[in-house]
């Protein structure tokens, strides 16, 4: 196979920060609204279930909700990532924040269940399907859109970006959920103050909207586009799909699955955990997971820099052993009496999160080739999201409710974080540095141009694999 200097891409390191960011704040603002769920969960049982005699019934009934949005996830992956291997990335990236925002604001304007009856948890479900049809093709997305643009040896730390996007939203929700539940009383909140911060999504929206119409298609799509001819555009379909790529799908799925259920683990079930099981305030508890969460960003940058530097897997490793064997001592820790074993208790799983956050975005896509990427990624991502991450709160409260063990969430962790570990120490191989899948090197300055010209033999590393 003959190397065209030609088809090398290359990027401009500033335009892909530029890139990073304006995907970054769009996918703040989508979990921005997922936080602000769950921060306000328990106000939200009450508005919407209030029918519901039983307290922790209703925030079964909430999670419920929250979780079957989620079925929505794989159809919205299957329509944008198709449109996305097809039109390009940056129209599903831009259509998707409208949605989002939209709906954001529809929950905010909501009457409850004591002023429309069964038709108040009805549309707040239809809110949320809007939610999880959106956002299954807007994470997805952003990923692909950054390690496309990236620079091959800059691909985790870049990508990291996107999840330092994701803990800004869930930071700014907590904040605004602190603000309110400090300056408002409980009645304050119960009635009206719970709607404002799902109002503030609409200029959210709109800026993140703004941002992403000035991006750029991410050069490699374009390369794919424009040196293949029609017949090799054939489009490969979802049954050829999972036959040929079935390994990468396997080891994408279990990926999404413990990377997901430790994320929501973390950030969205643990505020109603502290408030309802522990017995802390909405306040306290918001407060300890937002500083939490402040700490995570420069240790997800420091695990993505680390994950290019020592190669993916072994960050993955290292999360994975790390919650095998501390997923109990942390929520024993939790259960404690004191502020400061609950605080340890919750950062011992913000620091082994931040291993994923810092190298899964700039992982993922690479598992797959640029033709199939989108909608590949799309589909095994939200289904595993579905099943796994979307159910996490629902599954650990139902546990909680039927055992009567506080730590029955930290065994359902511990589980899937070992299952994980051996996944990804027997079936994955590292990517870092290496080019994208079919795809010839992406660099950024002129020694790297250099030395990708000079080692053609290495350009298609993954063809030559499988041939």
């Amino acid at each position: 196979m003959k190397f065209n200097k030609k088809k090398i891409n290359v990027v401009d390191i500033q335009t892909a920060k530029k890139s990073v960011f304006a995907t970054g704040v769009g996918n703040a603002m989508e979990w921005f609204d997922f936080g602000l769920y769950s921060y306000l969960a328990v106000i939200i049982s009450q508005n919407f279930f209030s029918a519901v005699q039983n307290d922790e019934l209703k925030l079964v009934f909430t999670f419920a909700t929250f979780a079957i949005a989620f079925l929505m996830r794989p159809l919205g992956g299957i329509i944008f990532g198709k449109i996305g291997d097809k039109a390009g990335r940056k129209v599903v990236l831009t259509t998707t924040i409208i949605l989002m925002a939209f709906s954001t604001l529809l929950i905010g304007l909501l009457p409850t269940y004591d002023q429309i009856g069964i038709w108040a948890p009805i549309l707040l479900l239809v809110a949320r399907i809007i939610q999880g049809f959106s956002t299954g093709g807007e994470y997805a997305g952003a990923m692909v859109y950054i390690a496309e643009s990236s620079p091959d040896n800059k691909r985790s730390i870049l990508g990291s970006g996107l999840e330092i996007g994701t803990l800004t939203g869930y930071i700014l929700a907590s904040l605004v959920a602190s603000i309110l539940f400090i300056t408002l009383s409980d009645e304050q909140m119960a009635s009206w103050g719970w709607r404002i911060p799902f109002l503030l999504g609409l200029p959210l929206g709109f800026v993140g909207m703004y941002l992403r119409k000035s991006l750029e298609e991410s050069p490699i799509f374009e390369n794919e586009i424009s040196t293949n001819d029609a017949d090799e555009q054939i489009e490969e379909g979802f049954f050829s799909i999972l036959k040929n790529h079935k390994k990468d799908i396997i080891v994408c799925f279990v990926s999404v699955a413990f990377f997901n259920v430790t994320n929501y683990m973390l950030l969205s079930y643990m505020p109603s955990y502290l408030n309802e099981i522990i017995g802390l305030s909405s306040t306290t508890g918001t407060i300890l997971i937002t500083l939490v969460m402040v700490i995570m960003v420069p240790l997800t940058l420091l695990f993505g820099k680390l994950s290019d530097n020592i190669g993916n897997k072994n960050v993955f490793l290292i999360g994975l052993g790390g919650l095998s064997l501390l997923s109990a001592v942390a929520f024993y820790l939790v259960n404690m009496n004191g502020l400061l074993f609950i605080s340890l208790g919750i950062l011992i799983l913000g620091v082994l999160l931040a291993t994923y956050e810092g190298s899964m975005p700039g992982s993922l896509p690479a598992m797959f080739y640029t033709d199939i990427r989108y909608r590949t990624l799309s589909v095994t991502f939200n289904v595993s999201v579905s099943i796994f991450g979307g159910t996490t709160p629902l599954v650990s409260t139902w546990l909680v409710h039927q055992t009567g063990n506080n730590l029955a969430p930290a065994w359902y962790l511990t589980i899937v974080s070992i299952i994980g570990f051996f996944v990804i120490l027997f079936l994955f191989k590292s990517t870092t540095g290496k080019s994208l899948k079919g795809s010839y090197p992406t660099v950024a300055t002129k020694s790297e141009f250099k030395e990708a010209v000079a080692n053609p033999e290495d350009a298609l590393w993954w063809k030559t694999e499988q041939e």
